[in-house]
């Protein structure tokens, strides 16, 4: 009885499985290339229908629209929309503009801010100059 289980098809098949999950046979046999095959398949084929979400994240400091101009002396001069400075009333326009450059260029000193206005008087941008510290 013990030489019919060792025989039986059942037990071939969970010897077979258990190989597989276990990773016992050598390389160069026929089920070693089965292993390896599955797994390939898998890598290739499974971005198809698996969604993995491994998309990079975007990482954008700033909405705004910054341009970097380098300037004569070494300066640099940092062209800011307007819409990314809030002019209300007890809002320092600097400060903004500070904490708008510092995130793209580290810790500076802003030396001149020019403001640039359309035909119609309405300012559609800030021209700044700073220096790194």
């Amino acid at each position: 009885m013990a030489l019919e289980r060792a025989v039986s098809p059942m037990g071939a098949i969970w010897r077979t499985i258990r190989g597989y999950i276990l990773w016992s046979y050598e390389r160069g046999s026929l089920h070693y290339d089965i292993m390896v095959t599955l797994i390939l398949i898998f890598i290739f084929v499974s971005p198809h229908f698996i969604n993995f979400k491994d998309k990079p994240v975007e990482h954008i400091p700033h909405l705004t629209g910054v341009v970097v101009i380098p300037g004569e002396k070494g300066e640099f001069i940092y062209q800011i929309q307007a819409s990314a400075v809030k002019t209300t009333e007890g809002q320092d326009v600097r400060r903004q503009l500070e904490q708008i450059i510092e995130p793209i260029s580290g810790a500076v000193s802003i030396t001149n801010v020019e403001t640039v206005k359309d035909l119609s008087g309405h300012i559609q941008s800030y021209k700044v100059w700073v220096e790194k510290e």
